[in-house]
């Protein structure tokens, strides 16, 4: 069976190699399509160049960005709205004509909590990619963005309650809550750790995040064994966007 096509979406420059690299890796290694879509930063930035570094690596294409400005550095996308401010509608048919452009069998983004910080572009990142990947597929929304396109599933990417103990002693010193999940609410489990060095390599290739001591810079500053517990491995909760039950007469739980 082909491995099906991947589609990311991710809110900043940096989210697509630290959450779902070693997937992209993957996918790619065994000749699917994949690419990414990052909603903030513009396009002529030095973000914007490391993040195509890093897609290079991952084997995941060119650049495909929204525009939007990250909600706490202004000088993201001078003249651009924040993503978070702008209207839901604009935003959700950005994504569903990148979606029709690229015609993904799977996307996989943010889940509900925006990862383990919380930060507020992976929330609304996660309700803008909710809604355009539904919507991707319905002839009358959004006529101007393309030929309609369903992709079969969307991907959350998640930390399990268990993962805290791989991440804790990282993040709890920097006073961060983790926002992870119930183990059984994970539908997919992968083992990365066969392309963690591309995996890594992408993570590092945003050279702007490791000066600054972000979570690149945390795993620049890691041994090689550290580095493969917190990195290799990836979790999802799998959100079907197909109708899987049969037809009925009644609602049912």
């Amino acid at each position: 069976m082909p491995v099906p096509s991947l589609l990311a979406v991710f809110a900043h420059p940096d989210d697509e190699s630290l959450m779902a690299g070693g997937t992209l890796a993957r996918h790619s290694a065994a000749g699917a399509r994949t690419a990414v879509v990052t909603a903030t930063w513009a396009a002529d930035t030095p973000r914007a160049a490391e993040l195509a570094d890093a897609l290079h690596i991952l084997g995941a294409g060119r650049p495909r960005m929204l525009g939007y400005a990250d909600s706490r550095v202004p000088r993201s996308a001078p003249g651009s709205q924040r993503l978070c401010d702008a209207p839901l509608d604009e935003a959700v048919g950005a994504l569903v004509a990148r979606i029709r452009d690229f015609r993904p069998d799977i996307v996989v983004t943010h889940d509900a909590y925006g990862g383990l910080t919380g930060h507020e572009d992976h929330v609304h990142t996660h309700r803008v990619t909710l809604l355009a990947a539904h919507a991707a597929g319905l002839e009358r929304l959004y006529p101007d963005a393309g030929e309609p396109w369903q992709p079969s599933a969307l991907y959350l990417a998640t930390h399990p309650h268990s993962a805290v103990r791989a991440w804790g002693g990282h993040l709890a010193p920097a006073g961060k809550t983790m926002r992870t999940v119930p183990d059984d609410r994970v539908t997919a489990t992968i083992d990365v750790s066969p392309w963690l060095d591309r995996k890594i390599a992408a993570v590092l290739a945003h050279r702007t995040e490791v000066e600054r001591g972000a979570a690149p810079g945390l795993i620049a500053a890691l041994p090689g064994p550290e580095r493969e517990r917190l990195l290799g491995t990836e979790w999802y909760i799998r959100h079907d966007l197909l109708a899987r039950a049969p037809a009925g007469t009644e609602l049912k739980p």
